[in-house]
């Protein structure tokens, strides 16, 4: 009964969710409905906070702000918001490898990673974000290509490319001329045609269509290197975490979350061609540029587990984020993982 109660006392009217335009369980269970069906069960609504009209709600994508909200997708946001002392869990990780590359064009005669010795390498720099997600997203993939070609950091020259333009725009922001998001890498393709980087770094559908597009080079490849400290980067793996109030006084929902999300391995396994369109459609690219980053079995890699070898991967790249200095103090990988709600939603399963 006391457990009863107090459920009764935190039960919220509302729950917040983000999802990165990425290939993940749970923006595919959100497609489906899944989500909102599992919480109205409990006479629970559900909210996009990308779709907010505030932006200091839609902020909470990155810095995770809201309580009762849960978050998938790219894994710098909840590591800076968990450094900067937001109390968060890690319930779940999904591995989903994309491409990965430091591209340039065919004209400025670079074919191997040990021809970008004295090369410039253009790098984004948003100023007025709290947290410069693209900016360490594309200095961790520079780093691994330079490392797996004998090169170090101080053999390049970074040119730094500022933008003010704020990542989360709204949704209707005339800017978008009509499409859901503003690509990345506009910067980085303005400075390569002007003449003032000879490379840069793109990942994802987004950076092969960018590729395509420009007719580019790819000069070392990362994204499905075997080295998981080479691959590891913002959207490998991507977790999915949890606000500590929710975690703490509604264990019971947020392990049904857990089941909601883990049912979409299942899903695509018996609809691919489905799961393929439904991540296109989250990423707003077409399905050719999903297959093509993230390989013809893409609708295999959904699976929502704590594997830990994909939690010392998340370690080692807070270790990478922490001596850059993108995020402001060091913590515990493993004193983040919260296991129980995986657990409770296995053991559901099997009863």
């Amino acid at each position: 009964m006391a457990d009863a109660a107090l459920r009764e006392i935190n039960q919220p009217d509302n729950v917040w969710y983000a999802r990165c335009p990425a290939p993940t369980p749970l923006s595919i269970a959100a497609q489906l409905g899944w989500v909102e069906q599992s919480f109205a069960t409990h006479g629970v609504s559900v909210s996009s906070i990308r779709d907010a009209a505030d932006p200091a709600i839609r902020q909470s994508h990155f810095d995770h702000r809201l309580d009762w909200s849960f978050r998938q997708g790219g894994n710098i946001p909840p590591i800076w918001a968990r450094s900067g002392g937001r109390q968060t869990r890690l319930i779940g990780l999904t591995r989903t490898d994309e491409f990965q590359a430091v591209i340039a064009l065919p004209g400025a005669k670079i074919a191997t990673g040990e021809d970008l010795k004295g090369r410039r390498i253009g790098l984004p720099k948003r100023p007025n974000e709290s947290i410069d997600f693209q900016r360490a997203t594309s200095l961790k993939g520079i780093v691994s290509a330079l490392t797996i070609s004998g090169l170090a950091v101080d053999d390049v020259e970074l040119v730094d490319l500022v933008s003010n333009e704020p990542v989360l725009l709204g949704t209707t922001d005339d800017r978008f001329h009509g499409l859901k998001r503003r690509f990345p890498y506009s910067e980085e393709v303005a400075a390569l045609h002007r003449g003032e980087i000879d490379a840069f770094f793109v990942k994802g559908a987004e950076g092969v269509t960018i590729a395509n597009l420009v007719g580019a080079r790819v000069i070392v490849s990362t994204g499905f290197h075997p080295d998981p400290k080479i691959r590891i980067n913002n959207g490998t793996p991507r977790p999915l975490t949890v606000d500590a109030k929710f975690a703490d006084e509604r264990p019971d929902l947020v392990a049904e979350l857990v089941a909601t999300v883990q049912r979409v391995a299942d899903w695509a396994n018996n609809n691919p061609g489905e799961a393929v369109r439904s991540i296109a459609r989250e990423i707003g690219i077409s399905e050719d540029a999903v297959l093509a980053a993230n390989g013809p079995q893409v609708y295999r890699h959904l699976v929502l587990d704590l594997d830990p070898a994909e939690i010392d991967a998340i370690s080692h790249f807070k270790d990478f984020l922490y001596q850059w200095k993108f995020i402001p103090a060091d913590f515990d990988v493993q004193s983040w993982v919260d296991p129980r709600p995986l657990a409770t939603a296995r053991q559901s399963l099997e009863t």
